[in-house]
């Protein structure tokens, strides 16, 4: 059976109850801000004596220390315009604790039979959270100041390496333009080529918005370009396309593949081509497929003869090495029309033709 408060002071016993369960600091005032009940946790929270707390103004608290313009503002103006206001924040040093920051939650309560107003306060102490998120904001700001320092650092770094590659190639060129012995000059041609394909890999390093990545169809058709210029002669115009995919790739495998391709299509200039032929053609290809891909380097050359041996020079070496740390395999087909190597990462079926 239902039994009813009996008297006044009942109420107000159960309704102090009711505050002193409440675990953040809690303030109960009239309408001139005047505190009718406060919460044992506001006593213990800001260190007030309660015989000096009740029924005193909020603001007179602990020698004026609630005097706050922000709590005004929010009793005084904002709570008067709307029946509650949650999360309003308040950063204050008070006498017996130090600087908080304070979440106050605010409900104007209005009564049936009487014109009496009440309102609620709540406190929510967030100073440390406040301290915790101000603390990975700077850490963050470090970081990103420390990664800016990096960027800067590695792109000095790329240009100092481009600068010092652009010499070593320049310098083996005067090398091979000085050399009487022709065998020597072509080494020193095919060197500086190397070189150069490395080089290239960097130039695009630092004019790209990204360091780890290069775009390919860009990066393949210079370098390609840049091949066909230095090394085929007007004896013998060779074509030298690139096919490839839009995509970018990091930069250690940019330098694989230049370096790979730089080989394949240098051994095409040299041996493809040892009679004069018209619409002479060297054709570069490069697919993907998920992470799978293919790198195509063939001619329409004169290819090998059934049972001639395979050639075991230096590129050979090198492209088969690159080949091993990019974890691919590598194909060759050489008939009457032309060579074709194939550089394969993982399975994949070609849909670009070879040269013809």
């Amino acid at each position: 059976m239902f039994h009813p408060i009996a008297n006044i002071e009942d109420a107000q016993t159960l309704a102090q109850a009711i505050v002193n369960t409440i675990v953040e600091p809690f303030l109960v005032l009239d309408e001139q801000f005047r505190v009718l009940a406060a919460s044992r946790s506001f006593y213990e929270t800001f260190k007030v004596d309660p015989e000096q707390t009740h029924g005193s103004l909020l603001y007179a608290l602990g020698d004026g220390q609630w005097d706050i313009p922000a709590l005004r503002l929010l009793l005084e103006t904002i709570i008067l315009e709307k029946t509650a206001m949650d999360g309003f924040e308040v950063e204050h040093d008070f006498p017996n604790i130090g600087q908080r920051t304070m979440l106050l939650n605010a409900r104007k309560v209005l009564y049936d039979h009487s014109s009496a107003t009440t309102i609620l306060l709540a406190f929510n102490d967030i100073t440390a959270r406040r301290s915790i998120e101000k603390e990975k904001e700077e850490l963050l700001s470090r970081t990103e100041d420390l990664l800016r320092q990096k960027d800067v650092l590695l792109r000095e770094m790329e240009h100092r390496v481009a600068n010092s590659l652009q010499i070593i190639a320049s310098i083996l060129l005067l090398k091979a333009r000085s050399v009487t012995s022709e065998e020597t000059r072509q080494h020193l041609k095919e060197a500086h080529q190397r070189v150069l394909s490395v080089a290239e890999v960097q130039r695009h390093l630092h004019t790209s918005a990204g360091l780890e990545e290069i775009e390919v169809v860009s990066y393949l058709s210079k370098l390609c370009s840049s091949l066909a210029s230095s090394m085929v002669g007007e004896d013998q115009p060779i074509k030298v396309n690139v096919t490839a995919q839009a995509g970018r790739i990091d930069s250690q495998k940019a330098v694989s593949l230049g370096l790979i391709v730089t080989e394949l299509v240098l051994n095409a200039i040299k041996y493809a081509f040892p009679l004069e032929k018209a619409k002479a053609l060297i054709q570069v290809t490069y697919e993907t497929d998920g992470s799978d891909w293919k790198l195509t380097v063939s001619d329409n050359g004169a290819g090998k003869a059934a049972g001639e041996p395979p050639s075991v020079g230096l590129g050979t070496a090198i492209v088969e090495a690159l080949v091993k740390q990019l974890e691919a395999k590598i194909e060759v087909i050489s008939d009457t029309d032309g060579t074709s190597v194939s550089v394969t990462r993982a399975t994949f079926i070609s849909r670009i033709p070879r040269a013809a």
